[in-house]
C-alpha cells in the first residue's frame, strides 16, 4: 500500500514537472514570437522613416523647404541623435529581456536537474 502511494506521488510529481516544463516552453515560444513581432514593427518603422526622409529630401530639392542651411543641419543632427538614443534604448531593453529569459530558463533547468537527482 505504501509503495503504491509512493509511486502515485512520484507519477504526480513527474506529471507536474512535465506540465511546468511544457508551460515554460510555451512562454518561451510566445516571448520569441513577440520579440520577432517587435523587430518586424521596428523594420516597418525604419522603412517609413526612410520613405519620409526621401520625401523630405525631394521637397528640399524642389525648393519647397526654405529654411536656412545651418538650421537644417542642426535639426538633422538633433534628430539623428534622438533616433540613435531611441535605438540604443530599444536595444538595451531587448538585451535585458533576453538576459532575463535566459535566467528564467536556467532556473527551470536547475529545478529540473534537482528533481532528477531526488
Amino acid at each position: 500500500r505504501g509503495e503504491r502511494e509512493r509511486r502515485t506521488r512520484e507519477e504526480n510529481e513527474r506529471e507536474r514537472e512535465r506540465r511546468r516544463t511544457e508551460n515554460e516552453n510555451k512562454r518561451t515560444r510566445e516571448r520569441t514570437r513577440e520579440r520577432e513581432r517587435r523587430r518586424e514593427r521596428e523594420r516597418e518603422r525604419e522603412g517609413e522613416n526612410e520613405r519620409e526622409r526621401e520625401g523630405e529630401n525631394e521637397r528640399e530639392r524642389e525648393g519647397e523647404n526654405e529654411r536656412g542651411e545651418q538650421e537644417r543641419k542642426r535639426e538633422g543632427v538633433r534628430e539623428k541623435g534622438e533616433r540613435e538614443r531611441e535605438e540604443n534604448e530599444r536595444n538595451e531593453n531587448e538585451r535585458k529581456r533576453e538576459r532575463e529569459e535566459e535566467r528564467e530558463g536556467e532556473q527551470v533547468r536547475a529545478r529540473t536537474r534537482e528533481r532528477e537527482r531526488e
